[in-house]
This record gives C-alpha cells, sequence and structure tokens, in this order.
C-alpha cells in the first residue's frame, strides 16, 4: 500500500529549503545602538538629555531596559558624550539590567550621524541585526521593539515604527522677514504620512553600506537607507514611544509610568 502521506522529492526540498531559512531567521543576532552624545537643549540647561531623571532614573536607562527586555536583544551599545564614556559607563553599572543582555558603552561624534557610525564600528561581527534607538524615548513597549526585529528577520533592509498623524499638516514656505507669518504652500494627505519613532531596524551590512555613502545630513538612519534606493517599510508604532524633548514631555512620561506601577502592582 503506498503512503499518500510522504511529501514528493520537490516538496521535501522546499519544506527544507523554508526550514533552513527560518532557521536562519531565528540564529540572527540582535544588537542595539543607542546614540546618546547629545546636550537636549530644548529641556534647558543642566546635565545632557539623556542623563535627565525620570522617576528618579536616567532616561537612559529608561531606553536602556526598554531594548534589553526583548530577548532578541544581546547587546546594547550607548554612544555616549564624547568626553562622558566613563561617566555613562558608571551609570550603567549602578542600575540593574538584564543579565542575558550585554552592555557596551563608547564616545560618541560631534553629531548623531557620526555617533551611530562609532556604535556600528564598535559591534562584535556576529551580529546580523542591527536596531537604533533613540535614548530621549524611554518608553517603548517591548512588543514594538520586537516587531521591528521580526520584520527585519522577514527580509526588509530596514524598518520603523510609525503611527498615523492625528493633526492636519501644512507646507510652508519660509517668512519673508524674520518673525513674519510663514505662507502655506501645500496641505500633504494625511492618510499617507506617519510620525516614525525609534527602534529603527536594519540588516548590519544594510546599514553600514548607507553610513559609508550617505554625506547629507539626516535626521534618522532610514532616510540614509532610502538614499540608496532601497525600501524601508513600516510597523506599528505605539503611542508611548513618544521622545521626550520638552519639559511637557517630562511629564506626560512620568504619568506613563505612574499608570504602569498602578497596572503591575508596585
Amino acid at each position: 500500500m503506498s503512503d499518500d502521506s510522504r511529501p514528493s522529492p520537490a516538496e521535501a526540498r522546499t519544506e527544507s529549503r523554508t526550514a533552513a531559512r527560518t532557521a536562519a531567521r531565528t540564529a540572527a543576532r540582535t544588537a542595539v545602538v543607542i546614540p546618546a552624545a547629545g546636550r537636549g537643549v530644548r529641556l534647558g540647561p543642566g546635565a545632557p538629555k539623556a542623563l535627565r531623571a525620570l522617576n528618579g532614573t536616567p532616561m537612559l536607562i529608561h531606553a536602556v531596559r526598554a531594548m534589553a527586555a526583548s530577548r532578541a536583544v544581546s547587546l546594547v551599545v550607548v554612544v555616549a558624550p564624547p568626553d562622558g564614556a566613563a561617566e555613562v559607563k558608571s551609570l550603567l553599572d549602578a542600575h540593574a539590567l538584564p543579565e542575558r543582555t550585554d552592555f557596551l558603552v563608547v564616545p560618541g561624534g560631534e553629531s548623531r550621524q557620526e555617533s551611530v557610525k562609532l556604535g556600528l564600528d564598535a559591534l562584535p561581527p556576529d551580529f546580523d541585526i542591527v536596531l537604533v534607538h533613540d535614548a530621549a524615548r524611554p518608553l517603548v513597549p517591548v512588543d514594538t521593539v520586537d516587531a521591528v526585529i521580526e520584520a527585519v528577520r522577514e527580509g526588509a533592509p530596514a524598518v520603523v515604527p510609525a503611527l498615523p498623524l492625528a493633526d492636519t499638516v501644512k507646507e510652508v514656505a519660509a517668512a519673508a522677514e524674520p518673525g513674519a507669518p510663514e505662507p502655506v504652500v501645500a496641505t500633504p494627505e494625511r492618510a499617507r504620512l506617519r510620525a516614525v519613532q525609534t527602534p529603527q531596524g536594519f540588516d548590519r551590512a544594510t546599514l553600514i553600506r548607507a553610513h559609508e555613502t550617505v554625506t547629507d545630513d539626516v535626521t534618522d538612519d532610514a532616510s540614509m537607507v532610502e538614499q540608496l534606493g532601497l525600501t524601508v517599510v513600516v510597523v506599528p508604532g505605539h503611542e508611548e514611544a513618544f521622545k521626550v524633548t520638552r519639559p511637557l514631555d517630562l511629564v506626560l512620561a512620568e504619568a506613563v509610568l505612574a499608570r504602569r506601577r498602578l497596572n503591575d502592582g508596585f
């Protein structure tokens, strides 16, 4: 009697290739680069923005913990102010961090782009996926981190978490003189726009090529990959992944932490 349940040779080869791809995706190791060398002038004078306290703990520590909360993350590289690497290293040593994750501190450069490149240069060779995360986004949920990693594992060269816009956006031209009203020149279709967050995820080789190729001053790493002509894809962001830039953002962040403590029972 023939066994019709046995796969044909072609089906067996397909299953084998699928299993190999799945194993490769699972084995891909993920590192995070957190550029934290900025001064954060919009929060006013004092410590660099990443070192400002949030519920008694520096924002940077919250951001590091948010990345390390993902079990897929094996290494977090913090890029410190050029003259502050020792201080940041002491800061990490002084706070409880997941033992399954390794942490590394390197001095940064004069620009965010240069700092990210220095963080990339510090990565060991056995990491295939790299996330770049703003230290000023301390409250990113782990589900968002995992969604970005999974999209890169599935083959996307670059992934950004993003949210639809709630407000209508206007494109304006420069004012005729300082302080004068700015003329509106266009109203982009809001349904096609997204507010981009971090962590942004990349195939490591792609991100390295972007940093070696693109010399324009950019506001995020995904736009560098766009300039290579590659596709950047979007996964759902989260409202708690907002950037702490102004004093009012600190108030909102404290409120989010208070709600989390209430919900988690501590």
